[in-house]
Formats: C-alpha cells, structure tokens, sequence
C-alpha cells in the first residue's frame, strides 16, 4: 500500500481518482477545474489527487504547446494545493528538474516515454516523493518489475504503477487488461490512464484519439480491480491545448464516477 497525504492506495482499499487537464494552460482554468472535480469526489466520498502536466517535454510536433513557463505552472500548481487541500501530481523528465518539482508535487510521474530511463528513475527515487511510473507503450506488463527495482534501489518503496496502452501497429494503441494483475504481483498498486489510452499517437502532426472508449475502458479496469484511475478532464476538451482528442468532458466525469465505484465496489466488497 501507498500512502499520499493521508489517502491509501492498495491493499482492496477503495479506488483513487487522479485528474485534472492534461497540461497546466492558465491560472482560471486549472483552478476552477480544480474546485470542480473536488466537489465531485468529495461528494461521491472519493479520494483525489490532482494532475496536470507543468510542462510537456514529448511532443508530436515543434509546433505543439509545451506549456505557460515553468515557474509559473509550478505557482498554479502550488495554488491548488493550498486552495483545495489536494495531493499534486505532475510529470518529470530530466533529473533537473526533480528539485523544484519536488517542493509543489506529491507525486513524481515517469512520463511513458522514460520509463526505461536508469538516471531519471533512480533520481525520482532519491527524492522521496511518491513516484508513479507509465508503463511504456513498448514495454509488457512483465518488463515493469524491472523497472521498478531501479526506484526500489533508492529504498523509496512509495511507487504506482500505470497502464496506458501498448503500441499495437502504426498509430494505436490497445490495453491489455491482463496487466493490471500481473504488475500487482510486483507489490505495488495499479492505475488506469483511461485517456491516453484511447490515444491515436502522432495523426499528423499531433495525436488523434477515440474519447468514446474512454469510459468503456474505465469500467473494464474497475472491475479488474484497479486501486486508482487516471482521467484528463477538461471542461472543453475541443479546445485543449495538449491532447485535445483524447480527455473527458468535466461535464461527464460525475456519472463516470458513479458507474466505476459502484463496480469498485462490487469487486472489493466494501
């Protein structure tokens, strides 16, 4: 089990929500966003964590955006956390960058693409923090063990492991559901990314995506039994300025909820 500010992953504990728009765009809108999906999970009694990119490091295209400046993401990050008294989770992709990180963030994601970095995974490692790993696109399930002995190495045990989608082909991507059990077996809780799942990766000169198997996806893992399930939300994802084509309306996320912790429940009899 994991601890995150008093919230408890693992163990058939109840499911944990992280959310929040893909990538930090301006200060109205992550806050507002913020208050929205905390309403919601206070409401439905669910735990949240907070997620939104302070930058974008992989991009399909020179063109795409990769975010406000660091500095002031990381202010806009900061706020949240004091205004809604929420856990914060947010990207890392050099070792550089895991010092000022680590004074906003709860927890330290290993974007997908790194996943296989040694440096990177161990510096993450070192800092304390609590340290979720996207099983690369390129990677089985089996392979994750492997990954999350580099961060173990450190003595920091805190680790998530998330899946979101194998490369199957040119330009998509599919979920092998059976991973969720074979990456428990390494002691760690599991993660849905029910949105960059559905990705159609690098579709010109961005990423494409089918949002409507968003849901089908969530409702799959849930009754896997998943500790915790990871959504972009964005109150128009139309007009998102980073993977517009693949999160979920705000406006959708309440009854979302209310199906997956229902089969939650149902799964780990609580």
């Amino acid at each position: 089990m994991v601890e995150i500010n008093k919230i408890k992953l693992g163990n058939g504990k109840p499911f944990v929500l992280i959310a929040g728009p893909c990538v930090v765009e301006n200060e109205k809108l992550i806050l507002s966003t913020a208050e929205k999906i905390k309403d919601i999970t206070s409401e439905l009694n669910i735990p949240l964590i907070f997620k939104s990119s302070y930058k974008k490091a992989n991009r399909t295209s020179i063109k795409s955006f990769r975010g406000i400046g660091d500095k002031e993401a990381l202010i806009i990050l900061e706020k949240v956390k004091k205004y809604f008294d929420l856990p914060i989770l947010t990207d890392v992709h050099t070792n550089d960058e895991i010092k000022n990180v680590s004074e906003v963030a709860d927890v330290l994601q290993i974007p997908a693409f790194l996943s296989r970095q040694t440096e990177l995974l161990i510096a993450a490692g070192n800092s304390g923090k609590v340290v979720n790993i996207k099983k690369g696109q390129f990677l089985a399930p089996d392979d994750m063990k492997h990954v999350a002995e580099k961060i173990s190495s450190t003595g920091n045990k805190k680790i998530l492991l998330t899946e979101r989608g194998t490369t199957f082909g040119y330009h998509n991507l599919v979920v092998d559901m059976r991973s969720f059990i074979i990456m428990k077996k390494f002691g760690y809780p599991v993660v849905m990314d029910a949105t960059h799942s559905v990705q159609l990766p690098s579709k010109g000169n961005k990423s494409g995506g089918e949002p409507e198997f968003i849901k089908p996806l969530a409702r799959a893992a849930a009754a896997v039994g998943i500790d915790a399930l990871f959504l972009e939300v964005h109150p128009n994802p139309k007009k998102a300025l980073s993977d517009a084509a693949s999160q979920l309306p705000l406006s959708e996320l309440k009854d979302l909820l209310i199906e997956i912790k229902s089969i939650d429940k149902i799964v780990k009899h609580y």
